[in-house]
């Protein structure tokens, strides 16, 4: 992993466009993005034990900006499943959205798969990702699961690190990691260790009242932290459902393959009827308030996630600043409006490259004249000097 992680340009972006929400319900503070037309039934994205809200911004701008709304989460501090059932219900109430399309990763997908189970109706659709469906190996592999809740943070955060696998990797992936890394590194003791509470608490999945036809499996062909085994085990109890399986992408294929995973969840979303509204992607106001629930959500938003302003003139913003405008390294970024100036830019190399060529193949010629005009005098003062210290030589004799 790189000593020091730089951010990339769409992450800055993003987070220039797009509110953090910060919301207490109960005891529980919950962290999430939301954004996309309000109208549509959302998606809502679970990160696994190293993830945050952010990791998922890739599919935030992607989804967001093809007409569908986008909810990316945090978990919270809940200390078993059954709170975790609780809590998110709860969470759902708050933002007032009542039927949800999850979309989990790792311990993610599993909470996802208990949540359907206990809550069957509020859950349309489910895309599971390297994940699995009981947590009894995980269990068995951590002696000191008992006290975890004691364990000092570096320790924690030692032992969720050691969990990702290091490099050698292609710079996509090695990115990824990067960036889930640099997102472990902001997580409290007690976010990790209330994930490795719920990893290591026993349990399993049970039956689902859900069609396998609205569950997508969604795996990399390449490497996983969750063992093969369990990965099997999640097919075998959903053997209806679709699969879209990656090549590669890591643990991370929402970061370092977002094309591919945001093309299966398009599909997935459509396959189960959610109808995108691109129609009304205009209307998302700059401040990033399309998709929030209500005007008491707008105040928790987290200061420093606020976007700027026209020095806090409103009519000054345009229809067309409204629209999220992606940097020249983002992948959103309009490819009509490109040909002319990027037409400029290669034409102005283009010159200059054959000015640099005609330069130099002006000073090769000027050299290689005085070389040839100038090598007989060199030759012949050679041949003068040889004569004369032979000369000078045999008058010594």
């Amino acid at each position: 992993m790189k000593g020091v992680f730089s951010a990339p340009g769409d992450y800055i972006h993003f987070k220039s466009q797009v509110p953090l929400n910060k919301i207490p319900i109960g005891t529980k503070q919950w962290r999430y993005y939301d954004f996309g037309p309000k109208g549509v039934p959302p998606l809502i994205c679970l990160p696994g034990t190293a993830g945050t809200a952010d990791v998922y911004y890739k599919q935030i701008m992607s989804l967001s900006m093809k007409g569908y709304r986008v909810i990316s989460v945090d978990i919270p501090h809940v200390w078993n499943h059954q709170e975790w059932i609780q809590s998110f219900e709860k969470f759902l109430d708050a933002i007032d959205v009542h039927h949800v399309h999850l979309y989990g990763t790792s311990l993610g997908g599993f909470l996802a798969q208990l949540f359907a189970q206990h809550r069957p109706r509020r859950v349309k659709s489910l895309i599971l990702s390297n994940t699995f469906m009981e947590t009894r190996s995980f269990a068995s592999s951590m002696p000191w699961a008992p006290i975890v809740g004691w364990t000092p943070s570096f320790l924690l955060k030692r032992y969720v690190l050691t969990g990702i696998r290091d490099g050698p990797h292609e710079p996509f992936i090695a990115d990824s990691v990067d960036f889930v890394v640099s997102q472990v590194e902001t997580l409290s003791r007690e976010d990790l260790a209330s994930r490795l509470t719920l990893t290591v608490d026993s349990a399993s999945v049970g039956p689902l009242l859900l069609s396998d036809s609205f569950i997508t499996i969604m795996d990399t062909n390449d490497y996983s932290a969750i063992p093969q085994p369990l990965k099997d085990q999640l097919s075998e109890r959903y053997p209806g459902a679709r699969r879209a399986y990656l090549k590669t992408g890591g643990d991370f294929p929402f970061l370092s393959r977002p094309d591919e995973v945001n093309l299966h969840l398009q599909l997935h979303l459509r396959r189960v009827g959610v109808e995108a509204q691109p129609d009304l992607v205009r209307s998302i106001p700059k401040d990033g308030t399309g998709g929030s629930p209500s005007k008491e959500n707008d105040k928790e938003k987290d200061g420093d996630d606020q976007p700027k302003d026209n020095g806090g003139n409103r009519e000054s913003t345009s229809e067309e600043n409204q629209l999220p405008q992606a940097p020249e390294s983002s992948e959103f970024h309009g490819l009509d409006d490109q040909p002319l100036s990027n037409a400029k830019v290669c034409s102005l190399d283009h010159e200059d490259a054959i000015i640099l060529m005609l330069s130099k193949t002006l000073l090769q010629s000027t050299w290689e004249f005085f070389i040839f005009s100038l090598l007989p005098f060199y030759v012949e003062s050679l041949y003068v000097t040889s004569k004369y210290y032979g000369w000078k030589f045999r008058k010594l004799v």
